[in-house]
C-alpha cells in the first residue's frame, strides 16, 4: 500500500510539443508506458507539467513555445533536437530551457531520466553540448559583457560594490569613502539600479541583490 502510494506521488505529467504530428506521435508512443510518467494525451501543458518539446532544429517558432511554456505553470522545457549549433544552443538556454536531449540519443530510458532530472530542478545536456556552452558564455562575459564594465547579472562591478556596502550597513556618504566616489556618484549609482530594476528604494535593492545571490 505505501509503495503504491509512493509510486503515485512520484508520477510526472508530461506535455509533448511538436511543429509535425508525426513527431507528437512518435514521441508519444515512446513514452506512453514509460514507469512514473503520465503524458498528457491533448498536448496541452498542466499546471507542474514537464514540457517537452521536439523539434528538428531551435528556430524562430521553437524559440517562441519554450519562452510561452516557461512564462507558464510549466515545471520546465526539455528539448529533443535534432540539429543544434552554437548560436541556437544559446539561444535555448536563454530562453528557458532546462534539459537538452540529441534525437538520435532519444531512448526511452534517456528521455524518461532528462525529464526526471528536470521534474527535479536540475539542468541536463550532453557533455558535449556543455563544453560548447560554457565556452559561449565565456566568449559573451569576455567579448560583450566585460568591454562594458556589466556581468551577467546585469549590474556592473561598481554597482554590485554600492550594494555590498550598503548590505554591510555603510550609509551613502560611508560608501562614498570607501570607494572614493563622490556621494552624488553613489546616489546616482543607487538611483540607476532602483530605475532599472523597477526597485523601492536602496533596502529593496540591497534585499534584491542578496535574494539573488550576487552579493
Amino acid at each position: 500500500m505505501y509503495a503504491l502510494a509512493e509510486q503515485a506521488q512520484a508520477r510526472i505529467d508530461v506535455s509533448i510539443w511538436a511543429p509535425d504530428p508525426l513527431s507528437r506521435a512518435g514521441t508519444l508512443a515512446q513514452l506512453r508506458n514509460a514507469a512514473g510518467l503520465h503524458v498528457i494525451q491533448d498536448g496541452q501543458p498542466a499546471d507542474g507539467a514537464v514540457v517537452l518539446v521536439v523539434v528538428d532544429e531551435v528556430d524562430a517558432e521553437a524559440l517562441q513555445v519554450i519562452r510561452t511554456f516557461r512564462r507558464s505553470a510549466a515545471l520546465g522545457v526539455c528539448l529533443l533536437v535534432s540539429r543544434l549549433d552554437d548560436r541556437a544552443l544559446l539561444s535555448a538556454v536563454e530562453a528557458g530551457v532546462a534539459g537538452i536531449l540529441r534525437r538520435n540519443q532519444a531512448t526511452t530510458a534517456n528521455l524518461v531520466s532528462t525529464i526526471r532530472a528536470v521534474a527535479a530542478g536540475e539542468g541536463t545536456v550532453p557533455p558535449d553540448m556543455l563544453a560548447r556552452l560554457l565556452d559561449q558564455v565565456s566568449h559573451l562575459q569576455r567579448r560583450v559583457l566585460a568591454p562594458r564594465g556589466l556581468t551577467f547579472s546585469g549590474l556592473t562591478e561598481r554597482e554590485l560594490a554600492v550594494l555590498r556596502l550598503l548590505a554591510e550597513g555603510y550609509d551613502t556618504n560611508e560608501v562614498s569613502g570607501q570607494l572614493f566616489y563622490s556621494e552624488r556618484t553613489v546616489k546616482n549609482i543607487i538611483h540607476d539600479v532602483t530605475s532599472r530594476l523597477e526597485l523601492r528604494n536602496r533596502t529593496h535593492a540591497v534585499a534584491y541583490a542578496i535574494k539573488q545571490g550576487l552579493i
